[in-house]
């Protein structure tokens, strides 16, 4: 039994999932946090090579399972700060290929795929003393009320209606205009009746620059 004061929980880490268009700049994000080291499935970090930030490529489960232990148990692991899974949808599109090719019945490959994405999010979500930032593609999804909203895509249509609420922190990466009409990247962090996003904190405005290290010190504070 762990027993923790409230006003100590952001210390643990802050868990971000956020979802958005292809090309909008996700996987940059990566580079706003705090000692990031990526784990990457999508192949798309042509975007940072600029700058010199740690990543291991994922190809399958197995993969995702053994940096899972390397980040968790060694020394080397324990120096980065923050954990990037880029994306989280494309790590369920692998998932989901391998369940597949095990079963005959495809009902039996999707609730296999929604056991074991479940416990993975889970464990990633809650590694101690770590900011986790999830990064996932965009699609409609129905929430619990029957409402059709922008959200995290996922293979299987439980799996990313549920994915949101294994989050405090959830937002919408968004291509929005200033007030003299010059396009700009922003994160949606409230729902606004077209997106999902929610924040827990109560300390963020409805827009935020697409800073996570900025955000996550505000949400220190």
């Amino acid at each position: 039994m762990r027993v923790l004061s409230t006003k100590d929980y952001a210390s643990n880490g802050i868990k971000i999932l956020i979802h958005g268009q292809a090309g909008i700049g996700k996987t940059c994000l990566c580079a706003s946090l705090p000692k990031p080291l990526i784990l990457s499935v999508e192949s798309g970090l042509l975007s940072l090579s600029s700058l010199d930030i740690t990543a291991i490529e994922i190809k399958s489960i197995d993969d995702l399972q053994e940096a899972y232990e390397w980040i968790l148990n060694s020394e080397e692991g324990q120096q980065y700060e923050s954990i990037c899974l880029d994306s989280i949808s494309e790590i369920a599109e692998v998932v989901l290929s391998n369940e597949k090719g095990k079963e005959k019945d495809p009902r039996k490959a999707y609730g296999n795929l929604q056991d074991i994405m479940m416990d993975l999010m889970r464990s990633f979500r809650d590694l101690p003393g770590r900011n986790v930032y999830f990064s996932a593609k965009q699609e409609r999804v129905q929430d619990d009320t029957g409402r059709l909203l922008f959200g995290p895509s996922m293979p299987g249509q439980k799996l990313g209606q549920q994915m949101p609420y294994l989050f405090d922190e959830v937002f919408c990466y968004q291509m929005v205009k200033d007030e003299n009409g010059v396009p700009m990247r922003m994160l949606l962090t409230q729902p606004d009746g077209i997106n999902i996003a929610k924040d827990r904190s109560g300390k963020l405005d409805m827009w935020e620059q697409p800073d996570l290290g900025a955000i996550i010190n505000k949400i220190r504070s």
